[in-house]
């Protein structure tokens, strides 16, 4: 059915660059939304940043002016550009689509097995 591969994250000195891809494959009818979701140690997951099927975009306001989210929807491809990295921008970072499959009948949100981004000081 629907999978979500993740890719992309690593280790980055802060100030650094990484750019993170999430494709999802299967009979995928439509996409309402992808987007990504971050989680560190000890802390709940957060949403990092969001765009939809139209273009339309929303970020986290700790990541506003440094992160950019855009999407190749041919590809249903998202990518997560992060510039100007700090530590506390150290977590797994999780993809997230909100779609509609063959064989189910609503959308429903699928997720990545998230990749780890560690930015050291």
């Amino acid at each position: 059915q629907v999978q979500l591969v993740e890719s992309g994250g690593g280790l980055v000195q802060a100030g650094g660059s990484l750019r993170l891809s999430c494709s999802a494959s299967g009979s995928i009818l439509s996409i309402n939304a992808m987007g990504w979701y971050r989680q560190a140690p000890g802390k709940q997951r957060e949403l990092v940043a969001v765009i939809t099927s139209g273009g339309s975009t929303n970020y986290a306001d700790s990541v506003k002016g440094r992160f950019t989210i855009s999407r190749d929807n041919a590809k249903n491809t998202v990518y997560l550009q992060m510039n100007s990295l700090k530590s506390e921008d150290t977590a797994v970072y999780y993809c997230n689509a909100v779609l509609l499959a063959v064989g189910i009948s609503w959308p429903r949100d699928y997720w990545g097995q998230g990749t780890q981004v560690t930015v050291s000081s």
